[in-house]
């Protein structure tokens, strides 16, 4: 029963620190919460939540703020996350649906997610490696040139012009076509490239073999142009400024790793399936001197397989439960997206 109270406080701390962002003092939490006991029963409860380390008192006089490991704890008992209005989820559908192409779909995703959560939002783009081919388009620009259209399961498409070294006839070009998508739809990028080339070493048919070769270097080169491994949107970090009490010590290491991408691809960490949130918080980051930030983050990607990771980044004092929330739904979102077009 003591326990569970004193979760009750602690809670009531987060919340309206987070609220406020000032110290909590035991006669408001009374107030604010009806906690259902005096306030010396809940100073009694802060006096033990602080000698175990999941609140401070920033001044003598002053009340209680919570600790990494205070946040921790409220993080790891939410029973449920703050359910988004339906007025939310409709901005955001109708936002992200507009899209017109892979860029657009994390430009928005970053926007979106920035405005819901009133943090730095970062997006990193689908990591080409772990796609798959869904078509491949061969469009004939002259008889003696292509357009190679490359279409991944990430919604990226890559076009190559293809030389010929003769003329390409409507037969031979459509056979092409079949063959090039039996060798590589579906496939992982990896795969897809070694049976390209193995079309290319074996011509299925004379007719093919003056093309096979030129179109298949050409969409094995585009499935092999990592630029978008380690590209990251980032928005939202004007939302920084309503943290200027603490601009040393949360602020200004936050805007500085900003500009350092592979900082923020590590502070993102790993692409997690399944619709699961990973938070981090404070010190348990990667980095000593970002202990005054969090993480949350999730992966996406068609059909629950994971192909790149979005989250928010900001200072420890956040909203806990509504930033989960708006990162799982984005995520969600942005897969629906993927997996239809």
């Amino acid at each position: 029963m003591q326990e569970e109270r004193r979760l009750a406080v602690l809670r009531a701390i987060v919340e309206d620190y987070v609220a406020t962002e000032e110290p909590v003092g035991s006669k408001a939490l009374v107030e604010r919460h009806g906690l259902g006991v005096s306030p010396a029963t809940v100073r009694n409860d802060m006096a033990v939540l602080e000698d175990e380390g999941y609140i401070t008192q920033p001044h003598t006089s002053a009340g209680r703020v919570p600790t990494d490991k205070g946040y921790r704890l409220f993080v790891d008992r939410l029973t449920t996350v703050k359910p988004m209005s339906a007025a939310e989820r409709r901005a955001v559908s109708t936002f992200l649906d507009g899209a017109v192409d892979l860029d657009d779909v994390v430009q928005r995703s970053v926007r979106v997610l920035s405005q819901l959560t009133r943090q730095v939002a970062v997006v990193q783009y689908p990591t080409l490696s772990r796609s798959t081919v869904r078509h491949v388009e061969l469009v004939a620009l002259a008889p003696r040139r292509l357009l190679a259209v490359l279409i991944l399961s990430t919604g990226r498409v890559e076009q190559r012009l293809v030389e010929l070294g003769a003329d390409l006839s409507d037969e031979v070009l459509a056979d092409l076509r079949k063959r090039v998508n039996a060798a590589a739809s579906g496939e992982i990028i990896a795969d897809a490239v070694t049976a390209l080339r193995a079309l290319a070493a074996e011509p299925p048919t004379p007719d093919l073999a003056g093309y096979v070769g030129p179109v298949t270097e050409a969409l094995a080169e585009a499935m092999s142009d990592h630029r978008s491994d380690e590209r990251i949107a980032v928005g939202g970090a004007a939302n920084l400024a309503r943290y200027g009490d603490s601009f040393d010590s949360a602020v200004r290491p936050l805007l500085e790793a900003l500009e350092e991408h592979v900082v923020l691809l590590k502070l993102l960490g790993e692409a997690t399936s399944g619709g699961m949130v990973t938070v981090r918080i404070g010190a348990e980051g990667p980095f000593e001197q970002l202990a005054s930030t969090s993480v949350v983050a999730t992966g996406y990607g068609p059909a629950d397989d994971a192909l790149a990771t979005l989250g928010v980044v900001g200072p420890t004092r956040m909203d806990y439960p509504g930033t989960m929330t708006a990162v799982r739904a984005v995520a969600r979102y942005v897969s629906r997206i993927l997996d239809e077009d």
